[in-house]
């Protein structure tokens, strides 16, 4: 019977990765820990390495197509390794209440972000970086933008560079931090913040997402190790083959739904696991349990 419930839950968390580049992880300690009686530090643990194994072989799928930009998911893995540390020391001082209840509350937030963009169905414009005179200029240098003239528009340009660069900071570290802490990849902020601020569209995002992923993932798994964590590997193996195979598949789903009804299913869900959580947790302190 758990081998089927691990296989089941794989195929739920596999499809939602694959279609989305994220977000499966923050269903697998919920998974892990109320549908297959894991405690929730051994759960962020296992999922680590569910999370990490399939989003590596996911990115790898979506290399092919050249949708993975490599530069920039390095720099969110590598800015982010700090925080998994932090992360990861505060998981395994918490009590497992508090570990259940902050992510109930991260997983209403990210569903609350992704009702507001699906419903407003806008996507803001790409912020350009790169030279916007390249071919303002006559081609014979009879004409053009003055020294004068260019002056102001390359101190913005440098403000915007330097605006998009801490915003990609501040993401990689909350990544990071999140991945340690709750064994979650990251995916539902690093999906949207690809989109926002660097304006990817939503096919590179979700593959640039896998890469972080992956990356956030090991950095946070060798940490956990550290702590002699427990894996029970007879749930951990079908769930993870699970996950791979779904993903694989939820790649090809995502292209036949839009990206709005895509997300908009997935919040929805999220706000239902959240509120079964919180009931789950409140319940001793309102005379449920």
């Amino acid at each position: 019977m758990t081998l089927l419930l691990a296989v089941a839950c794989g195929l739920v968390i596999g499809m939602v990765l694959g279609a989305l580049g994220g977000g499966g992880s923050i269903l697998a300690v919920p998974a892990l820990v109320f549908v297959l009686g894991e405690s929730a530090q051994d759960a962020t643990t296992a999922s680590l390495v569910v999370i990490g194994i399939s989003s590596a072989i996911g990115a790898i799928s979506y290399h092919r197509d050249r949708h993975v930009r490599w530069r920039v998911g390095m720099v969110f893995g590598v800015v982010g390794i700090g925080a998994s540390f932090g992360g990861t020391a505060l998981n395994r001082n918490v009590e497992e209440g508090v570990l259940l209840a902050s992510f109930a509350s991260v997983m209403a937030v990210s569903a609350v972000a992704m009702l507001t963009k699906s419903w407003s169905g806008r996507r803001r414009p790409p912020t350009r970086t790169t030279s916007q005179f390249s071919s303002d200029a006559d081609p014979d240098g009879a004409s053009g933008p003055t020294l004068r003239e260019l002056t102001p528009v390359t101190q913005r340009r440098s403000w915007v560079r330097a605006k998009v660069a801490a915003q990609v900071v501040v993401t990689a570290l909350l990544v990071g931090f999140l991945t340690g802490f709750l064994g979650v990849g990251g995916g539902f902020i690093v999906v949207p913040a690809l989109v926002m601020i660097l304006g990817y569209p939503m096919s590179v995002a979700a593959a640039t997402s896998l890469l972080v992923i992956a990356l956030n993932a090991a950095v946070s798994l060798s940490i956990h190790a550290g702590n002699s964590p427990n894996f029970d590997w007879s749930i951990i193996v079908p769930f993870t083959a699970a996950t791979i195979v779904a993903s694989l598949f939820g790649k090809r789903v995502a292209s036949r739904f839009s990206s709005n009804a895509l997300t908009l299913s997935f919040a929805v869900v999220l706000l239902l696991v959240a509120a079964g959580i919180g009931l789950q947790v409140a319940a001793p302190y309102i005379g449920l349990a």
